[in-house]
């Protein structure tokens, strides 16, 4: 008998009355950093970007992990005001990509699967924006499927041996540690069993190396990162051996629903509004309307996910909606902006550079976080749906 079909479940989430005075604090601090020359707006870098002076300076102000309990650094405040905080730095296109990871998913993740001591050496460092993560789960040859992985952790006394390749990790070249999905185990019938998770020093870690991935833009911030016997201390894993899928797909969770899935352009629609402020057409006003209304639906969805996050669920198929959706406005921004631009008559060269540097990475969008095709599959199954 076929499974009753799922229905998704966006209740409508609210942000909190601390919403006004928080959003102020980090526009003053951004302000204050901008005049002191820690960062240029102009730049429009974003989270892809590293400024580790900026995440200092966010860290003191009690901006990073500020959900997590004060005796690990954090503030004890909610996940719907961290989002206040993401929404303003996406905005204002800060360049917050040193603590983001670390920030979103690493920390979380120690808190929910961590031993004490992993606690108390990883979460007051990131909460201070003084140490950077990065995500090692996809790998050559394994395309989306992100269970078939080959990368392996024996154990040897004390210690884990890491062999295998991950691939399209973002600021590995820069980061301090990543978390790793190994294999611990061999393939069994349940494809999802057998793997485990890995905080790894990527700065003094022998065996480990890193090579460059440049984009179409010319930059870099994809590696392949290749493990050759590198040897890591058997408190290295986090949670219990043979969970990690579990533990990546609740991770998931916070890294596809966020609102750098449809805000990472927010610059492209902004700057286009400005320049056509003075003399659309109908037909602009119609484009930038339809825009604006995707743009407001999706916030609305992912600020239902984020309220389910803080509740202690775990939304795992609206969190992938939420990515694809993303996805498909983020690379039609720039696209529409483009159009509208020729048809206007739009020459401003400001506004042509952010239109075309937005095209240039947006293909990216498509494997961050998930490709496409695997994001649907996750809802389709969600959804029983197949």
């Amino acid at each position: 008998m076929k499974a009753p079909t799922r229905h998704l479940s966006f209740r409508p989430g609210q942000l909190p009355t601390s919403a006004t005075e928080l959003r102020s604090e980090v526009r003053a601090l951004l302000e204050r950093e901008r005049l002191a020359g820690t960062w240029d707006p102009a730049e429009h870098r974003s989270w892809g970007s590293n400024n580790p002076e900026l995440s200092r300076a966010l860290g003191a102000a009690g901006l990073i992990g500020m959900t997590w309990p004060r005796e690990f650094g954090g503030r004890e405040r909610s996940q719907l005001e961290r989002y206040v905080v993401t929404e303003e730095l996406l905005a204002a296109g800060a360049p917050a990509g040193f603590h983001w990871i670390a920030d979103r998913q690493s920390g979380p993740l120690f808190l929910r699967y961590g031993t004490r001591e992993q606690k108390e050496f990883y979460l007051p460092r990131i909460a201070r924006g003084e140490i950077q993560f990065c995500i090692g789960m996809s790998e050559p040859d394994s395309g989306s499927d992100l269970a078939s992985i080959r990368t392996s952790a024996t154990r040897d006394g004390d210690h884990w041996l890491i062999n295998g390749t991950k691939i399209w990790t973002s600021n590995a070249h820069r980061a301090h540690y990543a978390i790793a999905l190994c294999r611990t185990e061999e393939r069994s019938d349940n494809r999802h069993a057998g793997m485990s998770q890995f905080v790894i020093d990527l700065k003094h870690t022998d065996g480990i190396s890193i090579r460059p991935i440049f984009n179409l833009a010319g930059s870099h911030d994809f590696n392949e990162v290749v493990f050759d016997n590198a040897r890591v201390p058997a408190d290295a894993i986090v949670g219990e051996p043979g969970s990690g899928w579990d533990q990546v797909t609740s991770e998931l969770s916070y890294e596809r629903s966020g609102p750098e899935r449809f805000l990472t352009n927010f610059h492209v629609l902004r700057g286009l509004v400005d320049a056509l402020s003075r003399s659309a057409s109908d037909e602009a006003q119609r484009q930038v309307g339809r825009l604006v209304s995707h743009l407001w639906t999706l916030r609305q969805a992912s600020i239902s996910v984020a309220t389910t996050l803080e509740q202690g669920g775990l939304p795992n198929v609206e969190s992938a909606l939420v990515k694809d959706l993303g996805t498909h406005f983020q690379q039609e921004l720039p696209e529409v902006a483009r159009r509208l631009a020729s048809a206007e008559g739009l020459h401003h060269g400001a506004l042509l550079t952010v239109i075309e540097n937005a095209i240039m990475v947006a293909p990216a969008y498509t494997i961050q976080g998930g490709t496409t095709e695997i994001l649907r599959g996750i809802i389709a199954r969600g959804l029983r749906l197949r």
